[in-house]
Order: structure tokens, then sequence, then C-alpha cells
């Protein structure tokens, strides 16, 4: 089991009193937290004992300097919730100007969509597939055609529905915790929440009066940190589900930091990958049927690195380093010591600093040019914890045979423009007709990109 245990039974060994009172409740908020996570207000404790705890562990030095007078002592800063994003953040004015950005709380209007700041490269086009989506996120295309989205920040999944030649949306689930991960198979609708996963059968032929979704299992975390889901259903008819860290960069129970499978009636759990910080996408390559994921980095070891990762399974229970090692190469300053990035499989691409790698999928249609087969398109929602943001893009990812990234080339740009955001793209998703959908959490809506002389549907 990977855990703080021995760094804390040191810092408790040499404090008494006071320093071990604060030495329990550092120990409670060990960690900090996607790339644009909610911050709660609420602490649950104050650090008014860090007075107490410094002088505790420097009692002959400061007996010799005189008492400051009360007035003078300045107050303590409020302690942040475990799994805050800025635990750990440094102590300087750019850093202090760095916090998520928080999405807007309601859809876009259509008429407020920045399509039209939106490029594709020649002979592609794109066009507005469905508005009105608050936080759309994950999406799964259902047998006949409909679209499901998850979402993280509200409480719903939704269904664009195409009839008649006319799209409409639906809510086909709503009173959920975080329900951000969706995925189909045979009329089934897999639900994946904060900490469980659900389905709903014949789904599509129910969707004006959907039953309430039914629990499959629920042995997940509870950690708001890193703990919304992405779930797909691999080659092997299996149900895959990551578990991230509980906080920034934190030395992990054997219950997080990985990626599990089950089968689709949630038995048979079994971990297939470890030293995983938080995945939010994979898929796999339609011609060996190896599993490929993106993976988020680090926060505040510096802007520039360590860069998001892209990463391939070979083998169940490959560990890929987290939070000893960062991008194959870069030990940990404060995990990393008695370890060597050696010992950990490397990744086969990287997606840049703090990009927010999130959903990925191959290009296996015919629709796109022969240059895009097997193609890997993945959304990057974007920095936050840089002065200058990176990422809020989807760009398409080749390959070399050896499975390892040949090129990384821009193919949706536009939503970030003058250092600020129009748009934050989340994942993307082969349609059964060969063009592509990509969802935006910023503006609730699902773009689709065709390739050559399409007809537009009316929406």
């Amino acid at each position: 089991m990977r855990t703080g245990g021995k760094i804390l039974k040191s810092v408790r060994a040499n404090a008494t009193g006071a320093g071990r009172v604060l030495a329990r409740a550092w120990s409670k908020g060990f960690h900090k937290g996607e790339n644009s996570m909610r911050i709660y207000s609420s602490a649950p404790r104050s650090l008014l004992l860090a007075g107490a705890f410094f002088g505790a562990m420097t009692l002959g030095a400061a007996a010799q300097q005189p008492a400051s007078p009360p007035a003078a002592a300045a107050a303590a800063a409020p302690a942040l919730p475990p799994g805050s994003p800025l635990i750990g953040r440094p102590d300087s004015e750019a850093a202090a100007k760095l916090a998520p950005v928080a999405s807007p709380p309601i859809a876009a209007a259509p008429d407020k969509l920045p399509l039209a700041k939106l490029k594709v490269p020649a002979g592609f086009n794109i066009e507005v597939y469905a508005a009105g989506m608050a936080n759309a996120r994950s999406l799964a295309e259902g047998d006949k055609g409909t679209v499901f989205v998850g979402s993280r920040t509200v409480d719903k999944v939704y269904a664009i529905v195409n009839k008649d030649g006319k799209r409409s949306v639906k809510i086909v689930a709503s009173g959920l915790y975080r329900p951000n991960g969706v995925a189909f198979k045979d009329g089934t609708l897999y639900i994946a929440e904060l900490s469980k996963i659900s389905k709903i059968d014949k789904i599509e032929d129910n969707l004006d009066s959907p039953p309430k979704p039914t629990m499959i299992y629920d042995n997940l975390p509870k950690d708001e940190a890193h703990g919304w889901k992405f779930i797909a259903i691999g080659p092997d008819n299996k149900l895959y589900v990551p578990v991230g860290q509980p906080g920034n960069n934190v030395l992990h129970d054997d219950a997080h930091g990985q990626i599990r499978r089950i089968n689709l009636d949630g038995t048979g759990a079994e971990v297939v990958a470890l030293g995983v910080r938080n995945s939010v996408g994979f898929d796999w390559n339609p011609e060996n049927k190896q599993m490929y994921f993106t993976d988020n980095g680090r926060d505040w070891l510096s802007e520039d690195v360590p860069q998001d990762k892209l990463n391939r399974i070979t083998k169940v229970g490959e560990d890929f380093g987290v939070p000893y090692c960062y991008q194959g190469n870069i030990p940990d300053p404060e995990f990393g010591w008695g370890h060597s990035c050696s010992e950990f499989t490397p990744p086969v691409g990287l997606m840049g600093p703090h990009a927010a790698a999130l959903g990925m999928r191959f290009y296996t249609g015919s629709m796109f040019p022969k240059s895009f087969k097997n193609t890997i398109f993945v959304a990057r929602h974007g920095s936050w914890n840089r002065s200058n943001k990176f990422g809020g893009d989807v760009v398409s990812v080749k390959l070399n045979k050896d499975g390892t990234v040949k090129s990384i080339e821009p193919f949706i740009t536009g939503f970030l423009e003058d250092n600020k955001y129009l748009g934050r793209p989340v994942d993307v998703m082969q349609m059964k007709d060969g063009s592509l959908l990509v969802s935006d959490d910023w503006n609730g809506a699902v773009y689709r990109i065709t390739y050559g002389k399409q007809k537009v549907a009316t929406q």
C-alpha cells in the first residue's frame, strides 16, 4: 500500500503537543487537486496552530528572541480542504494569479457559440451538432444513432436525438452526482458517477420516459479530487474505469492511481494499470487491440513541466510511475527519492505542459482522407496553472510502426484567444458515418466535423 505514513511518523516523532495536532491536520490535508476542478470553501481546520507547531520545533531559537506584541502577529491563512488544487501553489506573485478556471454555470445560447472562431484543416467542415447541454462532457453513440452526453458539474445525462432530419436534446437521467462517464453496448447505457457505475437497459426504446439507472458497481472512492470518471467498453467486452489520485501529487493507497476493468454486470473487478494520476480518456488501437490512455501531469512543479502523457498498456499491471516519476523522465522532487524513472513504463508520447489532454479516439472511419486512418484524435481541455495557457484544442496524433508517437498536429483550433477560453473541448467520438463529434463543456455544446461537401442537417 502506498501511503505517506513514514513521512508523517517522522514529523510526529519530532513534535510535541500542538505540533502533533498540526501534524495530524497536515496528514488530512496532505492532498491537493483536473485541471478545472471545483474549489470548496469550507475548511476542516484552521492553521492557527501553525505558530505553536513552529515554536515546538524551534524552541531553542525562539527562546532567544523577544516576544512579539499580539497586535503584530499576522493572521494565519485558512486551511485548504483535502484535494484542493491550490495545495502546493508556490508563494509568488505570478503563481498567486493562477487558479482553476470555472466554466459558465449555464449553456451558451446557439448564437453565442464560437463557431466562427474555430478552424479546421482545408477540406474539413465544422458545424454545431447540438447545444443547450450545460457542462457537456463524455460522448457515446447508441445503436439507433442517439448520442449520449455526460456532465460533471451538473446532475444530468443528455441524449441528442435524430428524428425526421432534425435533432433535439432530451434529459435521460438526472439527480446524479458527477455523471461524467457514458458508454453504450447492446442497447444498454452505462453511466459513471463519482463513486458508482449504473446502467439503463433498452434506453433508446424509452427516451421519452427512461427508467432510473440501476447500480452495478459501487466499490469506488468518493474523493472529489480527480473523482469524475471516464468509462469505455474494450474489445474484451469489459467496462474500463480510471480511479485518479485523490489530489495533485499524492502518495496514494492501493485504491487510487489506477485503471480497473469489470464485467458488464459489475463483477470481476481487476486492476489493469498502476501509477495513473488522472486519465479522462482512452481507446484501443484497432490494429493490435492495445489500450492507449491520456494522463494529466502534476501541477506546481513548473509552468513548462511535466507534460501530459499518452500511455499504452501492453500487459496487465503495468506501472506508469505516478507519483514517483512524471512524463517518463522527471523524478518527482518529493516522492521520487529512492526511485528511478527506468522502473516504470514510459509514455509513448508527450501531449504538452498542463494541456489537460482528455478524450481520445482512434479514427477508423472512411469519411476522412486515408492519411487519417488509425490517427488518434485528442481533445486538450487547456491549462489553468500556466501564465500563458496551453491546449484548448483538438490535435491529431499519428503513430510510428512501433506504436510510439510520430507527430502531433493541430486539427481544431480557436478555442483559446488572447489567453482566454472561448470554449474547452473535452471528448471526441467517431460517429458511424465517419464524422467526428467534439464536446465543449465551457459552452455546453457538441460540434460535428465532416470532410468534403456535406449536407448540413437542421437542428
